[in-house]
């Protein structure tokens, strides 16, 4: 293509892109932001940052919830300050991806969901529906979980008990959306500082080497397979599905000015905006990290203590940190752990919403959309918990993770295609190398949830009694299949001119 073609194919898809931008008035996505949408000034400056400042922190809550404690805890106990590099790894890679996202509501004034309903035949659509919310209730199984777990700690709550007053109590703080989003956003924000509030104060008793822990963030290191393991989990863990869903959604909850200059301001404001609020949420990781690393390899513990760091989950953690550091530090930890799964649980449930109205247009009573969600969640958890215990709890945890190692392909994938097309994106369109480095990104993903699903594929053949060898095979063969397939189906449209990239 020659340079005069190619400029004047470039006014083209900005004119496109400006006349379907302006018309994105569709009716039922107004019906649910009418109430809720926020005016943005036009003036540049901290009140306009302000008025974008939110939809991040909800999107942040993934990065903290109980799943990513374990994790963290668990590379902490085993490899103190190794892995921390791989955090900050993740939070980098997490940053990117949730920058399309946001991108993808601002420019478009439409939802990933809305997108896929759109763009793919109907089967293809309800087989991403279906995927979709398997991996809200996945993500959320954690979540209500390690609510128990922290309600257990605090109050010597039966586990089972915590299970369902985890899903009462979410219903009861998704109540304040009938007050408008900005008050649920703040209420999220107060429950991520309680979060940090905890993990700081107790990094202050820990006696952390701030060294180690510059060197663990700057210098990459892999001393064993196991670190292998554990760092495909931090980097897993970090990147969750629904979040895709969520992020271009809540962005719509702004009311951003539709011409190009308002959008262009749209999407640099909510990057800088998720920016702040995925810093916070790494810096609560390495927190919990080195507090465990400095924990466990501190001198005077007990058999007991090395027994628990050599195995930690979120069970066993107060009891150490109780003995290691004081009564007040397990309070702290269970204090922290709760906030995070309640938060988790909040913003769970708002991305089963989208994704159920995205998908497939339902139009359900806020109240009936949250407790559909919810029930479907806690029976799982529930079951677990009044069988199995604690164990099965964990148990339950490990399946979660499983399914969720199938699922980042079909929310990521159509991200990329969507992001890539010049006529929804106009200027904001993916270039080249952000395209295939994103979708580099997420095949090795995909990889890494498989080789870290190999741990989930043994937990879950001793807790069924199937033959681990069939249930990885079998895992292998549907991962391998499935990811080929969405990707060729994703990009089919663009192999013959890939010069529109």
């Amino acid at each position: 293509m020659r340079p005069s073609e190619e400029v004047q194919q470039q006014d083209k898809n900005i004119n496109n892109y400006t006349r379907i931008s302006s018309n994105y008035d569709d009716l039922d996505v107004q019906r649910d932001l009418n109430v809720t949408q926020i005016t943005v000034p036009e003036k540049q400056g901290l009140r306009k940052l302000l008025a974008y400042l939110g939809p991040g922190f909800l999107v942040a809550i993934a990065y903290v919830d109980p799943g990513n404690f374990e994790s963290d805890l668990q590379a902490g106990a085993l490899y103190k300050y190794e892995l921390l590099w791989v955090l900050l790894l993740a939070t980098i890679s997490g940053a990117l991806i949730q920058s399309l996202a946001s991108n993808l509501g601002v420019v478009t004034g439409k939802h990933l969901a809305e997108h896929c309903r759109a763009e793919y035949p109907t089967e293809i659509n309800y087989i991403l529906w279906v995927l979709a919310e398997l991996a809200v209730v996945a993500s959320d199984i954690p979540e209500v979980i390690g609510t128990a777990y922290a309600l257990n700690m605090l109050f010597h709550l039966p586990l089972w008990l915590g299970v369902i007053l985890a899903g009462f109590s979410t219903l009861i703080f998704l109540a304040l959306q009938q007050y408008g989003v900005r008050k649920l956003e703040l209420f999220i924000s107060f429950l991520v500082l309680t979060i940090a509030s905890c993990f700081f104060v107790e990094i202050k008793y820990a006696n952390i080497s701030i060294h180690k822990v510059i060197e663990g963030l700057f210098i990459p290191k892999l001393s064993s397979h196991g670190a292998t393991g554990i760092a495909i989990s931090l980097l897993g863990a970090m990147v969750m599905p629904h979040n895709l869903f969520l992020h271009s959604a809540l962005v719509l909850s702004r009311k951003t000015p539709r011409t190009v200059q308002g959008i262009k301001d749209g999407c640099r404001y909510n990057i800088i905006e998720c920016s702040l609020a995925l810093l916070l949420s790494f810096a609560i990781n390495v927190a919990v990290v080195s507090v465990s690393g400095a924990v466990c390899s501190s001198t005077g513990l007990s058999d007991e203590d090395k027994k628990n760091c050599s195995s930690l989950d979120l069970n066993h953690a107060p009891f150490l940190l109780k003995h290691v550091l004081g009564g007040w530090s397990s309070t702290l930890f269970a204090i922290a752990l709760l906030a995070s799964g309640q938060s988790s649980t909040i913003t769970g449930t708002y991305a089963g919403q989208y994704v159920m109205q995205g998908f497939l247009q339902l139009r359900f009573a806020p109240w009936a959309r949250n407790l559909l969600t919810r029930c479907v969640a806690i029976v799982p958890s529930l079951v677990a918990a009044l069988i199995g215990g604690l164990r099965g709890a964990g148990k339950l945890i490990i399946i979660s993770s499983m399914i969720l190692s199938f699922e980042l392909p079909f929310a990521l994938l159509p991200l990329l295609k969507f992001t890539s097309n010049n006529v929804k994106m106009g200027p904001h369109v993916n270039s080249k190398k952000e395209l295939w480095w994103s979708l580099s990104l997420a095949l090795s993903l995909q990889k890494g949830a498989d080789f870290m699903s190999l741990k989930s594929i043994l937990g879950l053949a001793c807790f069924t009694k199937v033959s681990a060898t069939f249930l990885a095979h079998f895992h292998n063969i549907i991962a391998h299949f499935l990811t080929s397939w969405h990707a060729f189906t994703s990009f089919l449209p663009y192999l013959g001119s890939m010069e529109e990239f």
